[in-house]
């Protein structure tokens, strides 16, 4: 029964993920307003400020805080853009529930 059902899991979830692939790039564009512009080109400058650093002489608590700070910019330039995110855990999730329940 497992040999049955893995495979077939692993299938199903592919599918969605290239699913959602294909139309998250189909979705329109948004307008920004000035504010939320204002805010994106700060993280821009902000991230081509990292990229420009010398990371070699930093230390390990200091690399730690730059990833950290690049990851809060990348959730606010993503949550600027709109949208539903979800996670490949969320889904499997979601299909496992709808499996159990029909």
């Amino acid at each position: 029964m497992k040999k049955i059902i893995y495979p077939l899991l692993l299938l199903v979830t592919l599918t969605f993920n290239l699913n959602f692939a294909v139309a998250a790039g189909d979705k329109p564009k948004t307008e920004l307003t000035a504010e939320q512009r204002a805010e994106l080109n700060r993280i821009i400058s902000r991230v081509d400020e990292i990229k420009a650093m010398d990371k070699s002489k930093l230390t390990r608590e200091e690399k730690k805080e730059l990833r950290k700070e690049l990851k809060e910019m990348k959730k606010k330039a993503n949550s600027m853009s709109g949208g539903v995110y979800l996670s490949v855990g969320a889904i499997i999730i979601i299909i496992l529930l709808l499996i159990l329940i029909l």
